[in-house]
């Protein structure tokens, strides 16, 4: 299939600049068959695996086909998850950077409902969430649904799974209006075809995507968690530590390219920007000077870096985590080559966690977390750096001219030898490194994750309540909870039935919901408690007053 550039693509100049800033400059296979069909109104099967830019293939389309002038929510979005929520909304804000007046909204259990009720007042036009808070939100009728033109069920093999089901079908049900329905899915059960064939056009398109294998190299790969203003000090912290001979840096725009390559250089870093702006001549000045060694550190965009083939890359960085995950196992691929050991570190911020996850899922690797290097690693690392090339002269050179020199020095000067010693290292050393804050980023990771399991329980116990209380949801306003009193009872023992039926309460006892003759009876037949001799009065029959009181009806 030829690849289609988005500047060919006849999209809305706005979304291709947003797109071109985000790093993307051609169409996923995925995205150059869903974008043209969901522009043409039709309803859309996918099946494609995470990681394959769905978010994409739906979000472009859905940014141009919104009217900002209309107000109400024209698309609503399910994901599984509040994380996946989250991460596909800001996505879509990122396309629609330069479209003033388009406002995406995530709506997730778990957060002030009243927030959101609020939010959706404000002229929201996309609305991404979970299917138990939209429902809430259907109920509430604070989520509108007259003006809805596309539904896309994002990951429904997953909400089927997570047991979304009748939600999901009850959200499809309520949109009553003409509209496109969009459903994307890494697998297609039997389920996933029923919910097709029941809320989809008959000439719904079928886009499928062959899954790649993603085969990650034998590199050690880590991640560290930071905060994005840190970004810069924490990427020559790890040059610094690690020292590594040859560095790529991978960046997803190509201003960050410029300014990082700009600060870098300031710091005193031989390193070198490379995107696609540059000419074919300083393209290739670049990369001469990268691959004789002269430039040290190469930051790259992944269009950019895609002819780049140089064996001695100890280190790769992703200033950026990627967009595609077919990216991130192309960037650490670039080192560990020809049996040399290579290193791949990801600067990872806020919930940019959640695609580490996703990468090691799809590639199945491991990503080990791993904290910033301290400002005392990296004095110990720059001294010990500095006093092995001190050996390597010491022994390997003659130094015999040298000596004399040394020795008049000290006779000048009042210090010893040690102290010149120490004078030359940190002169050599430069500045040390400041400290960062780094050790509330894994207590805030632990925190997360202890949101997750929450959210995960608070996902299923709201599904099984939400399953239970359906079926009593519709007769719930024609029972009362009451419990038959003296005049309910018939002189037969029988119960006289009111209209509608009686709710009693499950812990009582006996749970009857008819009171014949024969029951009375027996219950008049229990034994009574023994009285006092003094107080024994005449034996009486029970009175249907005292009879209720007694067993609690």
């Amino acid at each position: 299939m030829e690849t289609i550039r988005f500047e060919d693509s006849g999209l809305d100049e706005r979304i291709i600049r947003a797109v071109k800033e985000m790093g993307f400059e051609s169409m996923s296979p995925i995205q150059q068959q869903a974008i043209p069909a969901v522009l043409q109104g039709k309803d859309i099967i996918g099946q494609a695996q995470t990681g394959t830019g769905k978010t994409a293939a739906f979000g472009i389309p859905v940014l141009q086909m919104i009217e900002p002038h209309v107000k109400g929510v024209q698309c609503i979005v399910l994901c599984p998850t509040r994380e996946l929520a989250i991460q596909a909304a800001d996505e879509i804000r990122k396309y629609a950077k330069y479209m003033h007046g388009i406002k995406v909204l995530p709506i997730y259990g778990g957060q002030d409902i009243n927030r959101q009720i609020r939010s959706l007042a404000s002229n929201v036009q996309i609305v991404v969430g979970t299917p138990g808070r939209v429902m809430d939100h259907m109920r509430r009728h604070t989520l509108k649904l007259k003006n809805i033109k596309i539904m896309v069920l994002d990951e429904a093999d997953e909400m089927l799974n997570m047991g979304f089901r009748e939600d999901i079908e009850t959200i499809l049900e309520g949109v009553n209006t003409e509209h496109q329905t969009v459903l994307f899915s890494a697998t297609m059960p039997q389920a996933i075809l029923d919910i097709t064939s029941q809320y989809q056009k008959a000439d719904a398109t079928h886009i499928q995507i062959q899954k790649k294998e993603l085969t990650v190299p034998l590199v050690k790969q880590y991640y560290y968690e930071v905060k994005r203003e840190n970004k810069e000090e924490v990427t020559a912290r790890l040059l610094d530590y690690y020292n590594p001979r040859q560095t790529l840096i991978f960046c997803n725009t190509k201003k960050m390219v410029d300014d990082l390559s700009e600060k870098l250089k300031g710091r005193g870093y031989f390193a070198e920007g490379l995107h696609g702006d540059l000419s074919q001549a300083q393209r290739d000045k670049v990369m001469n000077g990268f691959r004789s060694g002269t430039t040290e550190i190469l930051i790259a965009t992944d269009v950019a870096a895609r002819g780049i083939d140089v064996d001695d890359v100890e280190a790769v960085i992703n200033y950026d985590v990627p967009q595609d995950i077919e990216y991130y196992v192309h960037r650490i691929g670039r080192t560990g080559r020809a049996g040399r050991s290579g290193r791949s570190f990801t600067l990872v911020v806020g919930r940019e966690i959640y695609k580490i996850r996703e990468i090691e899922r799809t590639c199945n690797t491991k990503i080990k977390a791993k904290r910033v290097p301290s400002g005392a690693d990296v004095t110990a690392a720059k001294s010990e750096k500095i006093l092995n090339e001190i050996l390597t002269v010491y022994k390997e050179q003659d130094l015999s001219k040298m000596l004399p020199i040394i020795e008049a020095k000290l006779n000048d000067e009042d210090c010893t030898a040690m102290e010149l010693c120490a004078a030359f290292l940190k002169q050599q050393m430069g500045e040390d490194a400041k400290d960062i804050p780094t050790e509330d980023y894994f207590a805030e990771r632990k925190r997360i994750k202890m949101e997750e399991r929450r959210g995960r329980r608070e996902r299923v116990e709201r599904y099984r309540s939400e399953r239970d209380g359906r079926r009593r949801r519709d007769d719930r306003d024609n029972k009362r909870s009451i419990k038959p009193s003296e005049k309910d009872i018939r002189r037969d023992g029988s119960v006289k039935e009111r209209k509608g039926k009686f709710h009693f309460d499950k812990n009582e006892k006996p749970d009857r919901r008819e009171y014949s003759k024969e029951s009375f009876q027996k219950v008049k037949t229990l034994p009574q408690k023994k009285e006092k001799k003094q107080d024994k009065k005449p034996e009486s029959k029970i009175s249907m007053k005292e009879y209720s009181k007694r067993f609690k009806f």
